[in-house]
């Protein structure tokens, strides 16, 4: 599961927005809070004053005789002072059972819970949808009411005073408060997160979206010359930049210079090379260096080479470079204003000078170095011309030489002749070997057979493939034993192992009177034909088509298979293919080595095995190289598979796997 990428300015909006919607929600909470609690602690102290009022109203009256009904008329006046006033008394049970109850009053008595909570002797206030208050006010009995209320004890409650008013009038003030401070709140929190996002993205994220755009500027052209330019004051920035520009100097240094001389390196030199199509270039090679670096060790070798460096520099003709190129092999390089005869003697001046350089090791002790110069001039391929002529140069025992053409077709020749000859020492003493890869089962898993594959051993206990002999072979008219060699040597091996194996035939290896008539006299003799399949590589096409064809009876007549081998490289000729009798399709790598990525390699390898479906031939992939590929093509309905994630080359079977 992928997560989901952002960016430094959606992380800053998000913060903003969530911390912008925390503060409002406790800012608003804590105003409802503040205007409640006000509201309620304003209004119990009004209520309270004007119970107060009211009931010393009362009481003056009472003191001076009157009845109920000059008490009550008192009350109605009071209630016209103003509109929204509205003043109720209740009196307690003892009042009504000394001076006579009153029905109202008793039916609020028992109905009203705030009245009987105050004539507990509670005062209760209740703030009805916050638009209007209702306050009881309990009258408490003290020493004076006794005189009156003779069935009462101090602190008995004698009655309630109601009083009911809107504070619309409070509720508008606190309105304004809570309105301004929600205004004050919203107004600097905004400011606030407006200024930090604005100095956030000038002094954070631009200046880091520039670095990374300059870093990938970098990466992309590949380019490590470059370095990150970010205009920002910041010392952070300045810093990371330092960094990152330090970094690419160490690793621009260490790519073009070498670690020793301190000269620039071969990388360096291929590069110059390119900013001119007229240079000058030798490559001077240190003689025997490697035999000298492992007879006294590495110091004593990079001190030879640092006094060499220094004798170079002083030899250098004007307007060139030295360059430090291989272990033991130094580059120099002069500009268009040098000519050839000149440069030529510069070579000669090095050798003379330097020839039998002796280098003293220790007293008594020293070294004599040769030097041997390759040289050549042009536009085009200077490097791998001057090496060519070095080559040359110490293969002649000269002391320098100057690249000519006639270098060329010498150098090939001499690298075919030293292929032959290996081809020769391998077949004389029995190098050439076969190897063997499993071909598995995409449905089982197993093996099923081996592919044979041809090496040639080195003394080295290391394999050298076809691709490096194989034209050389064909030339000199080798290829013949080659096949030989390795048909017989693994029919040795079947016939021991009953394994069955694959080996590949090119059209002349079936033409081929003697490997036609050893296979067939094999498989008559050990009748192990069955247990061999032979792969016909599609890529090299069929010319006679008659003759291979005769092949492939012969050979499916005493059990063995045949396979189209790199099936999708070849064969213009398609109604050859369809006639030959074949058992299995080949697909060739070029389309299995991407398969799990590439889509146009889906399509035509599903378009090879829908074909070998038709006409009922089994399929096998090869190039398998990991597991992705490896499901790809289960996925796919390749019958058989080969490959590195499956088994690589190896002298070693699984005996008796099959018989």
């Amino acid at each position: 599961m992928t997560t989901k990428s952002t960016t430094y300015n959606k992380i800053t909006a998000r913060i903003i927005i969530i911390m912008l919607t925390l503060t409002l929600t406790v800012a608003y909470i804590y105003s409802e809070y503040m205007k409640e609690e006000v509201i309620i602690n304003l209004a119990k102290q009004d209520a309270k004053k004007t119970s107060r009022l009211v009931f010393e109203s009362m009481y003056s009256a009472m003191q001076k005789g009157w009845d109920k009904e000059e008490i009550h008329e008192i009350i109605k006046r009071l209630n016209k002072v103003d509109d929204q006033l509205e003043i109720f008394v209740y009196r307690s049970k003892l009042v009504a059972n000394l001076y006579g109850d009153i029905e109202h009053d008793k039916k609020v008595r028992e109905t009203d819970l705030s009245i009987q909570k105050s004539l507990k002797g509670e005062e209760s206030l209740d703030i009805i949808n916050s638009e209007l208050i209702k306050y009881y006010f309990p009258v408490v009995a003290n020493d004076q009411c006794k005189q009156c209320h003779t069935n009462a004890q101090e602190g008995d409650v004698l009655g309630v005073i109601n009083i009911n008013y809107p504070i619309t009038e409070l509720k508008i003030a606190l309105k304004d408060i809570v309105k301004f401070f929600l205004f004050f709140i919203i107004s600097f929190t905004v400011v606030v997160f407006v200024l930090l996002l604005l100095n956030f993205n000038k002094y954070l994220v631009s200046p880091i979206q520039n670095f990374i755009e300059t870093a990938n500027n970098i990466k992309k052209s590949s380019d490590i010359t470059q370095r990150v330019k970010v205009d920002d004051n910041i010392n952070e920035i300045q810093s990371m930049q330092k960094m990152f520009n330090g970094m690419l100097d160490s690793i621009e240094y260490q790519f073009y210079y070498d670690s020793l001389t301190k000269l620039k390196n071969r990388k360096s030199l291929q590069i110059d090379l390119e900013k001119s199509d007229n240079y000058l270039l030798m490559i001077i090679n240190v003689d025997k260096f490697q035999q000298i670096n492992n007879l006294y060790g590495d110091a004593i070798g990079d001190k030879i080479l640092l006094e060499f460096k220094e004798k170079f520099l002083e030899l250098l003709p004007e307007n060139s470079t030295l360059y430090k190129l291989h272990a033991d092999e130094f580059g120099i390089i002069a500009h268009n204003n040098t000519d050839l005869d000149a440069f030529e003697k510069v070579a000669s001046n090095i050798i003379c000078t330097l020839d039998k350089y002796k280098f003293s090791i220790e007293e008594n002790n020293n070294i004599f170095i040769n030097l041997t110069i390759g040289i050549a001039f042009g536009s085009d391929l200077l490097l791998q011309n001057a090496d060519m002529a070095l080559k040359l140069a110490k293969k002649d025992k000269q002391h320098y030489l100057t690249y000519n053409t006639d270098m060329i077709s010498l150098s090939e020749y001499e690298n075919r002749l030293a292929w032959t000859n290996k081809l020769n020492d391998a077949i004389s003493n029995d190098k050439i070997i076969p190897l063997f890869q499993p071909i598995i089962d995409c449905k089982t898993h197993k093996i099923i057979k081996y592919e044979a594959l041809m090496r040639i051993k080195t003394n080295c206990n290391d394999y050298i493939v076809p691709f490096h002999f194989l034209n050389i072979s064909k030339e000199n008219k080798l290829y013949f034993k080659l096949t030989l060699i390795m048909l017989k040597k693994t029919f040795a091996i079947c016939r021991d192992t009953g394994v069955k194996f694959s080996l590949n035939l090119n059209k002349e290896d079936m033409i081929n009177k003697e490997i036609v008539d050893y296979i067939i006299e094999q498989f008559k003799t050990y009748n192990f034909g069955h247990n061999i399949s032979f792969e016909i590589l599609e890529s090299e096409g069929i010319e006679d088509f008659q003759e291979i064809s005769e092949f492939i009876k012969k050979v499916k007549a005493y059990g063995a298979t045949i396979s189209i081998d790199d099936f999708g490289t070849g064969y213009s000729n398609f109604e050859y293919l369809m006639n030959l009798d074949f058992d299995y399709l080949k697909i060739d790598g070029s389309m299995i080595r991407n398969i799990d990525k590439d889509e146009k390699s889906q399509i035509v390898t599903k378009t090879i095995v829908d074909f070998a479906q038709r006409i009922g031939v089994k399929t096998i992939a090869e190039f398998v190289s990991s597991k992705t590929i490896y499901d790809k093509v289960k996925e796919m309905n390749i019958d058989f598979a080969q490959g590195y994630y499956l088994g690589e080359p190896s002298s070693q079977i699984e005996k008796k796997r099959n018989k």
